[in-house]
């Protein structure tokens, strides 16, 4: 094994910059390391495929300062990379990639190497991981177990430790049931974040380009590579606002009554994740879960099975006897639905879609085991289909309901095999899902996939999440007080309690309802008491829009010398004024009365 095994993005880039290591003599060693032969690839690249896109990146002009430079990875054979063959593992439909899927495009011009392409169930149909003709993928814990499907190859790839992170695709789990089996991240974006230009589909309007990593921080950065609008892409989106950030201590949703199949092993795991959680300061909130259920048995259950055929029913025609025959038999019932059947069932989906969306409204975000069991491969054999719609019982109505995901490792079972929960925001939401995912990789750390090796600690940033405003509030705007709603309505977030520097003064400022104060920078003054919170900057301007004069938003100064946007008052409005500077703040003087 390559000393690189189990590195992060962050690790390689330190390495290269300090002269240790070179991209070149990096990936020709890990590329000597890759079997052919082994079920969790399709095709490995010569030396001669490699050597080339070596060529090319040292070719690039500042090629060092690229994000990716030099970083490996391994594509899921249903996404193009141009010159090598696809096949969706099923060599009878392969074909040659004559360009880039537009993700894969964006990964080449930040400096990204592919490796390999890997095993996935047959069209992207399963969560098990066995369904291949090119050899069922084990799990990288214990090969007695499964990798999880369908991306298979691509997520025991980097729970070795080969590559530090990989792409999959996602049309109802496929990216965070083998980020669960295997202790990764899986980051199932919002549809239409990534592009799927270039990717065999599964269900279009459903699938999604999804990521495989080691920590959460490298899943973002490479999602921060390979977003963004592409006009090739008929289900390509741009985001609509800044996403929110879950509070510090957030709501979460979790089911109400869970099956885990006779697997006790991961009820116990999942108790014990949620005992860590509450010591973080999350509050649990048990919802019904029956409409994502319902939602769920739609998508094999309904006609969405029928897209699945669209996506290749003139191969399927004239080769159907060269397919997985339990795909082959999933995708045949796209005979028992018609064109009214379809109506019908997208008139339910949206209906459903909607009762969720009011469910998730009640809390920050849902919570969920990813998969409620972890079979072996012989128990997957007996039951094939009975198996594979348990894995998706969680999995299944993201897509549907349109919604963010990202699966987390959760820690080990009594008999050391990885279990793993899924954060399940709104659309545009991976943001604020990526962000507590950090936190609570802090909390409860990992290994890095199925290695010994430690990972770096992840690092919390501190600082303004891009697309927001800090804003100090020093009155009315405090959470509980009459006007926070006014924050909270804008999605702004709670960030810290603290206190301005010591040059402030504060007044109860008269004929104002409801009482408010007012913030003046004196020669002489105190340390004011203040609530932080980040407010989205598309909603600022109407924030503002309502501070009523003589208030207005200015500079403020804090106790540590930072500098935050803030509540001011003008000098003239004082006169009068009830100076409450000895109080410490207006919580203090509203007791005192």
């Amino acid at each position: 094994m390559a000393q690189q095994s189990g590195w992060t993005i962050t690790e390689w880039l330190e390495a290269y910059r300090s002269g240790d290591l070179t991209p070149r003599t990096a990936l020709e060693q890990i590329h000597a390391q890759l079997d052919g032969q082994d079920p969790a690839f399709i095709h490995v690249l010569s030396h001669a495929e490699l050597s080339a896109q070596l060529d090319a990146l040292e070719a690039l002009p500042d090629a060092r300062q690229l994000p990716l430079y030099g970083i490996p990875y391994v594509v899921k054979d249903n996404i193009d990379v141009a010159g090598l063959p696809t096949t969706a593992a099923c060599a009878e439909y392969a074909y040659t990639a004559t360009a880039d899927s537009t993700c894969v495009a964006r990964l080449r011009a930040a400096g990204a190497v592919v490796l390999a392409k890997t095993n996935l169930d047959q069209f992207a149909t399963g969560l098990v991981g066995t369904r291949s003709p090119y050899g069922p993928v084990p799990n990288s814990f214990d090969k007695h177990y499964i990798s999880g499907g369908s991306s298979s190859g691509s997520s025991v790839s980097v729970a070795r430790g080969l590559v530090p992170f990989s792409l999959g695709t996602d049309t109802a789990g496929s990216g965070r049931v083998p980020a669960a089996f295997n202790n990764l991240v899986g980051l199932k974006p919002t549809r239409g974040r990534f592009s799927t230009t270039g990717v065999v589909p599964a269900c279009r309007s459903l699938d999604c380009v999804s990521i495989f990593a080691l920590n959460v921080t490298d899943a973002e950065i490479v999602a921060g590579v390979m977003e963004g609008f592409d006009s090739t892409d008929g289900y390509s989106r741009k985001p609509p606002t800044a996403a929110t950030l879950l509070p510090v201590k957030p709501r979460l949703g979790i089911p109400a009554s869970l099956p885990w199949f006779g697997d006790s092993q991961y009820a116990a795991a999942w108790e014990a994740s949620l005992s860590k959680l509450q010591a973080m300061g999350v509050e649990l909130v048990e919802l019904d879960y029956s409409p994502m259920q319902q939602l769920a048995e739609l998508l094999y259950g309904g006609p969405w099975v029928a897209e699945r055929y669209a996506a290749v029913s003139e191969f399927m025609d004239a080769h159907a006897d060269q397919m997985n025959p339990v795909v082959r038999g999933i995708l045949a019932q796209a005979q028992n639905f018609s064109a009214t059947d379809t109506y019908k069932a997208e008139y339910r989906r949206a209906d459903l879609a909607r009762t969720i969306q009011a469910l998730m409204g009640s809390v920050d975000a849902l919570l969920v085991p990813t998969t409620p069991r972890m079979p072996t491969l012989e128990e997957v054999e007996q039951d094939p289909v009975g198996v594979n719609s348990q894995l998706g019982t969680w999995t299944n109505f993201v897509n549907l309901a349109d919604c963010s995901a990202l699966a987390l490792p959760a820690g080990l079972r009594e008999d050391g095999l990885p279990f793993g929960i899924t954060l399940i925001g709104a659309a545009w939401q991976d943001g604020s899902l990526a962000e507590f995912g950090r936190r609570w990789e802090a909390f409860a750390p990992w290994k890095a996939g199925a290695t010994d090796r430690s990972l770096p600690a992840p690092v919390i940033a501190t600082q303004v999440p891009a697309g927001h405003v800090r804003l100090a509030v020093v009155g009315a705007h405090l959470s509980g007080m009459p006007l926070n709603i006014q924050l909270t309505e804008r999605h702004a977030r709670f960030v810290e309690s603290t206190f301005t520097a010591g040059n402030y003064r504060l007044y109860a400022l008269p004929n104002t309802t409801p009482p408010k104060p007012g913030l003046i920078r004196a020669n002489e003054g105190a340390t004011i008491a203040v609530e932080l919170w980040d407010v989205p900057v598309d909603l600022f301007g109407s924030f503002v829009a309502l501070v009523p004069a003589p208030l207005g938003i200015g500079t403020l100064t804090l106790q540590d010398g930072r500098e935050v946007k803030g509540f001011i008052c003008e000098g003239a409005a004082v006169d009068g004024a009830t100076d409450i500077t000895h109080l410490g703040g207006w919580r203090a003087y509203i007791a005192s009365r």
